[in-house]
């Protein structure tokens, strides 16, 4: 995780704040026969600061598909210029981001126009007096007012808002103390995944460790089998140094792989590579190379090379049939029979650069189908829990956020709604949190269990803390 970087402003220009459409009579005739009208297209979500690249998300809100190619992007200044790429088609319903940070800036008072090819003839636009916050959406899309919004790039807009209520106090006891010894791990420790008595945990330095109980409450190092310093991990063909951020097993556990969340590869480290990899722990060795690797990037917007995904977790089929699950690919009930030999559930991964949680079917031949995108209201999403026993899944942010954590469900509609909101422990300082586990229910007493958190600022010498949770 990256602190906010510094952003160029422009200039600050008292500009109207509604949405400015305008479609001109010849965009009808010069469209393509088999294309909807231009106007079906619409500016509909802008972000211009945070820990997203200044982008701009086009929807089409048509019955047609419509081909963008070579349609124009640009900002208040007509020179500035963001030209689609060819073969860029827009289907009925769907979103599109694009990140135009490289050709233009998005200020604080400022436009996000679109133009056809010809870059003369307006389809739409939006402007503003004020950077997003976090973003610029239109409530409904495609053809609501704007207002400020959780960042939902690629997906229906948070129209109800950043969600979550009234942030409640931590629903377990206040108390935090430190669970390694001083000095194990150093920096960069991320996410982790409890697996009954060992307690996985990815660094983003590229390993992956394997932790057994120290016998006091707290977690170290495996010693047997090559784990005593943590494995390096590799792309599969042995290449590479995945940014290892996420950790998580299916339900058959670490003996069918454990599957690893990474946004790039170290050794090329200014290129987004969103990958699941999945790794057989099972050797002696002191490298894991993946056996299986799920690059995503190209189906999500685009985001920063160090702010992709952060957290990944695993929810059964059975959970989310039960729950009455909608599937976004298909606009119906999830029906797992209809993806093959998957695992036996869905990959859920959070991205730290727009606070979204994105639900994946990875098949075991390699396909990738995204099924959900979830808006958390998060500035960031660092880490992702399922926790089986009450059936909800955790959204965990880092002191970008002050250390709140968010529980989510299946709603009526079928999909993941914020449910709660809780502030961090109370005896717990505002600490660079990237990852955070859950006991399971066979350690439940007196009504509470054991959790865990990763520092990724290894605060005082010391990676791993420990509190207590509701169970």
């Amino acid at each position: 995780m990256t602190l906010p970087r510094a952003r160029r402003r422009r200039r600050d220009l008292p500009l109207a704040l509604a949405a400015v459409p305008a479609l001109l009579l010849g965009a009808l005739t010069a469209a393509p026969a088999h294309a909807a009208p231009a106007d079906d297209v619409r500016v509909n979500e802008v972000v211009t600061t945070g820990s997203v690249e200044d982008s701009i998300e086009l929807y089409n809100k048509g019955t047609a598909a419509v081909d963008v190619s070579g349609w124009i992007l640009k900002d208040d200044n007509d020179s500035s210029r963001y030209t689609i790429p060819a073969g860029t088609t827009l289907a009925p319903g769907a979103f599109r981001a694009f990140d135009v940070h490289g050709k233009f800036g998005l200020g604080s008072s400022d436009k996000a126009r679109l133009y056809l090819a010809d870059g003369s003839t307006l389809v739409d636009s939006h402007s503003w007096s004020s950077h997003s916050a976090p973003s610029w959406s239109r409530c409904p899309d495609g053809t609501g007012a704007f207002r400020a919004a959780a960042v939902t790039l690629g997906a229906a807009n948070s129209c109800g808002g950043t969600g979550g209520g009234t942030e409640a106090a931590w629903p377990g006891g206040s108390t935090v103390v430190t669970a390694d010894a001083a000095n194990v791990f150093g920096g960069d420790l991320s996410g982790l995944h409890q697996e009954g008595g060992i307690l996985w945990a990815a660094q983003n330095s590229g390993k992956l460790w394997r932790l057994v109980r120290d016998g006091s409450g707290g977690w170290t190092p495996d010693t047997s089998a090559g784990w005593g310093s943590g494995k390096t991990v590799r792309f599969p063909g042995g290449s590479g140094a995945p940014d290892a951020e996420g950790v998580t097993v299916t339900g058959a556990g670490a003996a069918a792989g454990v599957y690893v969340a990474s946004e790039r590869n170290g050794d090329a480290s200014g290129t987004s590579r969103l990958s699941v990899l999945r790794y057989d722990v099972s050797g002696t060795g002191s490298t894991l190379t993946a056996v299986r690797e799920w690059n995503l990037t190209a189906s999500l917007p685009a985001t920063g090379s160090n702010l992709g995904f952060e957290g990944i977790t695993w929810v059964p089929d059975t959970a989310l049939t039960a729950a009455g699950f909608r599937d976004a690919a298909t606009g119906a009930l999830y029906d797992p029979a209809g993806y093959g030999a998957h695992g036996g559930g869905v990959f859920f991964v959070g991205v730290e650069g727009t606070g979204a949680v994105h639900g994946y079917v990875l098949q075991d031949g390699g396909a990738a189908t995204r099924v959900a995108t979830v808006a958390t209201g998060l500035a960031g999403v660092m880490e992702l829990q399922w926790e089986p026993q009450a059936s909800r899944l955790w959204a965990v942010c880092d002191d970008t956020c002050d250390g709140r954590h968010r529980t989510l469900k299946v709603d009526a509609t079928g999909t993941f709604a914020v449910d709660a909101t809780y502030a961090r422990p109370a005896g717990m300082p505002d600490h660079n949190n990237e990852g955070f586990a859950l006991a399971g229910a066979d350690e439940c007493v007196a009504g509470s269990k054991p959790v865990y958190w990763s520092d990724d600022s290894n605060t005082d010498g010391h990676a791993l803390r420990r509190g207590t949770v509701s169970c």
